[in-house]
């Protein structure tokens, strides 16, 4: 096929010689046979990198032949592929009824076309978030077929501003966490209890968007608290929202958990079925969700990163700096959380920082490596933060750099 092509390619030029077509061959068969998408190396200093799938994923359940996903094998007819996580999901967040779409974005437009459609749905402008590739809470409340009602102002909220914007159309107030910014200062906003006491009074639904997903209190080994999806339910939120593939260190999914009449609504809407998982997503997220069960989710990838000694960081920077056959600089830094998580902290790290004549040629070289190296640009060097990265990964990127070409 490789062949084929390149000859495909120079037949049109009419000029060309044989070792060309060679070259031309070697490097499109090259191409063929990388897997895609493909695995990189995550040197970034992001843990929750959007780009690179946000959270590493640990050793699962593979998904060789058939799978159970909607047969019940005690009674041998169609079962519900949400009984797969169901148990699990509200044992873990005290939840009534629980079931899991395609991603958080899939779940608030879900949700609100389910229980809100044709009616008011009441926001704090502190809280119009947009999130990635330019899509916004308003513009997703809205396709959803529900009136947004702005109230408040971005730095300040009062609840007296929600109680003053419900009429006869209101049918929610709605809460969304500001996953990746953090507004600070003269600010003020009413609490999750606050808010679902205004809306129960009324008879009203809290929907409660909290976006990064946290199902523990990791706090105890020093890691910054969130509030966990259990909090939000307890709080007395009616629905609750999040994504799997953040701070739960799950695969890209959304759950939404809440009060058994309105989560089963929820799944007999029409649309439940155009955003429903798949079984390569719920058997990721069952082995996750099971690891948070046993109380050994801090091993998780993403904690695990979040956790590493500092010492050990910088030791590995120091080896690649040693091996790369420049001088390398050595510095501390801050990897991000990332994927719209944490806003604004970050855990203490050790990166390495390579001279180079092009940066932008020397990061791209280390993105075309048979498993890609990605790092980051800052002040004329390419910098390659350890923190994320796994023990034979480093060793990896040693080889590598030791073969870093000198014309860059």
């Amino acid at each position: 096929m490789a062949s084929r092509f390149a000859i495909e390619h120079f037949r049109s030029s009419g000029v060309f010689s044989f070792d060309e077509i060679v070259a031309k061959a070697m490097s499109l068969a090259k191409e063929l046979i990388q897997p895609s998408p493909r695995p990189v190396i995550n040197m970034t200093g992001v843990i929750l990198h959007t780009g690179l799938g946000r959270a590493a994923l640990g050793p699962g359940p593979a998904c060789n032949g058939h799978v159970a996903v909607e047969f019940d094998l005690e009674t041998g007819g169609r079962g519900d592929r949400q009984d797969l996580v169901r148990g699990l999901l509200c044992e873990l967040t005290g939840a009534e009824d629980a079931i899991v779409v395609n991603n958080c974005a899939a779940a608030l437009f879900l949700t609100l076309r389910a229980l809100c459609q044709d009616s008011e749905v009441v926001l704090s402008r502190g809280q119009m978030v947009e999130i990635g590739a330019s899509f916004r809470i308003p513009d997703i409340v809205k396709e959803s077929g529900c009136t947004l009602v702005e109230v408040g102002c971005t730095n300040k909220t009062r609840l007296s501003d929600f109680e003053a914007a419900l009429s006869e159309k209101t049918t929610a107030l709605l809460r969304c966490h500001p996953s990746n910014y953090r507004i600070v200062g003269f600010t003020e906003e009413p609490d999750a209890r606050e808010l679902a006491s205004t809306a129960h009074d009324r008879g009203l639904l809290l929907i409660d968007d909290v976006g990064h997903g946290n199902l523990s209190d990791f706090s105890k080994f020093g890691l910054p608290r969130e509030r966990t999806l259990r909090d939000s339910l307890a709080d007395g939120a009616d629905i609750v929202l999040a994504s799997c593939d953040k701070l739960m260190g799950g695969p890209q999914a959304g759950v939404i958990l809440g009060k058994t009449e309105l989560v089963q609504k929820i799944g007999k809407h029409p649309l439940a079925r155009a955003v429903r998982v798949d079984k390569l997503t719920l058997l990721a997220l069952t082995a996750v969700l099971t690891t948070h069960a046993e109380g050994s989710a801090i091993e998780l990838p993403i904690w695990r990163y979040a956790r590493r000694p500092s010492e050990l960081v910088k030791r590995d920077a120091q080896k690649l700096a040693k091996i790369f056959p420049w001088k390398a600089v050595v510095e501390p830094g801050l990897t991000e959380m990332g994927g719209g998580s944490m806003p604004g902290s970050g855990f203490p790290t050790w990166r390495v920082g390579l001279p180079a004549k092009s940066p932008e040629a020397l990061l791209g070289w280390l993105r075309h490596q048979y498993t890609p190296i990605i790092g980051r640009i800052e002040k004329g060097k390419v910098w390659l933060d350890p923190r994320t990265c796994e023990t034979e990964e480093v060793r990896y990127v040693s080889q590598i750099l030791k073969g870093s070409p000198k014309d860059l």
